[in-house]
């Protein structure tokens, strides 16, 4: 099994918050819904504060806790490219993977159904060579391998 994923490098981070809005575009992900977020960290203590910043999406863990933890077994991860995928159709919305993952990645629209980053896995299988995020962050700071 090859496993895909998105590497985030901070120092090279302008905070821009492009792949946010490539990732939304691209998938027509809902209002309130973020499937990658930026996120500013504060370091230190005054008058010697520093910011860096934090990709937070889905890692497509090895062994993901929110899959082992989801009742309606709506998780499973694909056996080719090791991509963490949710059947919407079959989750129940009750929010167990959210408490089960150490990331707090999964995101809750409209319809109460948990969704998040599949690191467009349909489109990398048949047009894209790299998410929408990653082709659109300006400094690099997003990397697909």
């Amino acid at each position: 099994m090859t496993t895909e994923r998105i590497f985030f490098s901070p120092e090279d981070c302008i905070q821009c918050h492009g792949c946010e809005v490539a990732c939304k575009s691209w998938r027509n992900v809902e209002l309130g819904v973020k499937w990658r977020r930026i996120e500013r960290i504060w370091l230190g203590q005054y008058p010697e504060i520093k910011s860096t910043s934090a990709s937070i999406a889905c890692r497509h863990c090895d062994d993901p806790a929110c899959m082992h933890a989801c009742p309606a077994g709506s998780i499973e991860k694909e056996a080719s490219k090791g991509v963490v995928l949710v059947n919407r159709e079959k989750c129940t919305g009750c929010r167990v993977c959210l408490e089960a993952c150490p990331y707090s990645v999964p995101q809750f629209g409209i319809d109460g159904r948990m969704q998040k980053c599949d690191l467009c896995f349909s489109e990398i299988e048949h047009s894209l060579s790299v998410p929408p995020c990653v082709a659109t962050c300006p400094t690099n700071a997003l990397r697909f391998s």
